[in-house]
């Protein structure tokens, strides 16, 4: 095996890694692996141990899902990108397939799998990887400061899956298009979606909590949304291409900017109906309920009311609403951190509740007494990071970002555990968030 080429580069700063590769599939994918080989480790080990958890499965089970789904349905690019991150962290192709597909698999294959394999007690409803997954929004024209596009986005999830969402992707390929991204050590895509392009795209999404369609002969969302980044041109080009061989897995509502015409756009993608819909003037948000009719209706498991329910979802729906109202005409880079770090909770109408209601998630503080999660009281998920990003800033490929909760408030695993030790089975797999600040991240020069 090779030492790291010249080109790449690792720099560890303010709870985040950045990382820039370059060049062939292949080499750009063994950079990444021997860059980032204990985090990839790491993150691999958590993700083994919580799909045991939650499903009484060993990992093996969807490593062997992978193996037969998605390694058909690569390209050449891509599966030598894969097998040079396997290769270089020192790992089986198959297990860094398996992680790469891990939202698609967790989230989508297996609810349907076990639901088949055993008919007689129903569609069981797994909320391992359902639920809270994320806040975001994107503006432009009149409804910003000076007619920019402005994004923002934050990550929900279990915080020790979250753990590995601190690496800050540079990646230059031989073909297509720059990306500066947020993401995960040893996949190809962004998985966290949040995502710059050099063709001037921004890109994010929210997961649409309660979908429920599955096509295991399509392909896998990480590998769509790869290649959508990395060769589209415009929102309609990446919403064409997103759609290609589309399994349905890890359906999201997403947010799209073109830096070249000022557009933005919201496209959702069910399995059988898609959403579209855009503007030069306006904003649109996004809050794990599908906004498409057909796909809320006909695509997701009874959680429609979700879309009004101000205990749920419909909580950041409506804080949404709010602060779109109340900034109009004024939203730039700094009034989008204090949005995505809002802890404003309007089933109580309190101004500093932060909870599983509020668009800064901290579910580890909810004692769920109005309902709102299906995870019980005091579950350790919720909002693990910020980023913001204006058009100007996207156009130089750069962004800002927060590790931790975008409010800036520390979270400290220990401690937590003590306090409510029913989540000492998280022990040794979920550390401390200190309180980082707002940093910028731009491609290297």
């Amino acid at each position: 095996m090779n030492e790291p080429s010249i080109d790449a580069v690792r720099r560890d700063h303010a709870g985040w890694i950045f990382v820039h590769i370059e060049g062939e599939p292949y080499d750009r994918g063994e950079q990444h692996g021997q860059l980032l080989a204990a985090e990839i480790r790491n993150a691999i080990q958590t993700a083994r141990y919580l799909a045991k958890w939650d499903t009484g499965e060993d990992f093996d089970t969807f490593i062997n899902a992978a193996v037969a789904q998605f390694a058909p349905r690569l390209d050449t690019e891509f599966a030598d990108e894969i097998q040079g991150i396997a290769d270089g962290a020192k790992l089986p192709f198959a297990e860094v397939l398996a992680w790469n597909g891990y939202m698609d698999l967790l989230q989508s294959w297996w609810p349907s799998f076990a639901a088949a394999q055993h008919p007689r007690l129903g569609l069981k409803p797994w909320r391992g990887r359902r639920g809270h997954h994320c806040s975001a929004f994107i503006a432009t024209g009149n409804a910003t400061h000076d007619g920019r596009i402005v994004m923002a986005h934050n990550s929900w999830d279990r915080y020790a899956a979250g753990d590995a969402f601190n690496v800050v992707f540079d990646i230059v390929p031989d073909a297509g298009h720059r990306i500066l991204m947020q993401g995960l050590p040893g996949c190809i895509s962004s998985l966290t979606d949040f995502w710059l392009t050099s063709a001037g795209l921004m890109i994010t999404e929210t997961t649409i909590s309660s979908f429920a369609g599955y096509n295991p002969a399509g392909a896998p969302e990480f590998y769509r949304s790869r290649h959508a980044a990395q060769y589209a041109s415009n929102i309609r080009e990446w919403c064409d291409m997103f759609a290609v061989a589309n399994n349905g897995g890890y359906a999201n509502s997403w947010l799209l900017g073109d830096t070249k015409t000022g557009e933005i756009a919201r496209y959702e993608l069910g399995l059988r109906y898609a959403g579209f819909e855009s503007t030069r003037n306006g904003f649109y948000s996004g809050y794990n309920t599908a906004s498409d009719l057909k796909i809320r209706n006909q695509e997701c498991a009874g959680e429609g009311e979700d879309y009004t329910d101000v205990r749920k979802n419909g909580a950041r729906r409506l804080r949404f609403m709010q602060l779109e109202e109340m900034h109009h005409g004024k939203i730039d880079i700094e009034l989008a951190k204090q949005m995505i770090a809002d802890h404003h909770d309007v089933y109580l109408d309190r101004d500093d509740n932060p909870c599983s209601r509020t668009i800064c998630g901290h579910l580890e503080l909810d004692d769920a007494r109005f309902g709102g999660t299906d995870h019980g009281p005091f579950n350790p998920w919720g909002a693990n990071d910020g980023k913001v990003v204006d058009s100007e800033m996207a156009r130089d490929m750069a962004f800002y970002a927060r590790w931790g909760h975008p409010c800036g408030r520390a979270f400290d695993a220990q401690a937590f555990m003590k306090r409510h030790p029913q989540w000492n089975w998280l022990n040794g797999y979920m550390r401390d968030r200190p309180s980082w600040p707002w940093t910028r991240f731009a491609v290297l020069r």
